[in-house]
């Protein structure tokens, strides 16, 4: 999922920023994703994602995705480094890798989150509030609430990119979690699993 950094927006005639909440949850499960740090300009970057996206059927089909249609003895000169790939090629396979990556780490998300039916605690931080005139203020903090039974519908939402059903999921965790306070948390400035 794309990142709101700097996207943030003005919510309303008091000027609240923040962003939805879905879009802070989806943003902190893509957090939970790691990978191969180097750039993919660099060496090391551009031949270990090269690596990954050619060690199986999957990781193909990841780069078709991202609309890397390229020759087979062009992929193997890659591979060999004995050619470069142009920057927009060089783009579609950090996609690829990326795309390929979050696929393949859905079921260790899951297990995760769920933690045994345990769930997990996040921390929802509400909008920021500071352009607001005081008068017009809301008395908000950070929440921190333990959230269960949701996780697998988030993570698949998150996958697809459906942004319905991550809205309904973050409607289901605030109502559920939050009691009356609920809808002053329907947009916020960031969401973090606390510890």
């Amino acid at each position: 999922m794309a990142s709101s950094g700097g996207r943030w927006r003005d919510l309303g005639a008091f000027r609240a920023r923040g962003v939805h909440g879905w879009v802070a949850l989806a943003e902190g499960i893509d957090r939970m994703v790691t990978g191969i740090e180097s750039p993919v300009d660099s060496e090391r970057g551009l031949a270990g994602r090269l690596r990954y996206l050619t060690a199986s059927d999957a990781g193909y089909e990841a780069m078709d995705r991202a609309g890397i249609h390229v020759r087979p003895r062009t992929l193997i000169a890659w591979l060999a480094e004995e050619q470069t790939p142009s920057k927009a090629n060089l783009a579609r396979l950090d996609a690829a890798y990326w795309d390929l990556r979050r696929r393949n780490v859905i079921a260790d998300l899951k297990r995760r989150l769920n933690n045994r039916g345990r769930g997990t605690r996040i921390e929802i931080d509400p909008v920021d509030q500071t352009a607001v005139d005081r008068r017009h203020q809301r008395d908000l903090e950070t929440r921190s609430v333990s959230v269960r039974g949701v996780w697998d519908r988030a993570v698949d939402a998150w996958i697809a990119e459906d942004t319905d059903e991550l809205e309904a999921v973050w409607d289901d965790i605030i109502q559920s979690t939050l009691g009356t306070d609920w809808d002053a948390y329907t947009h916020v400035s960031s969401i973090g699993w606390a510890a």
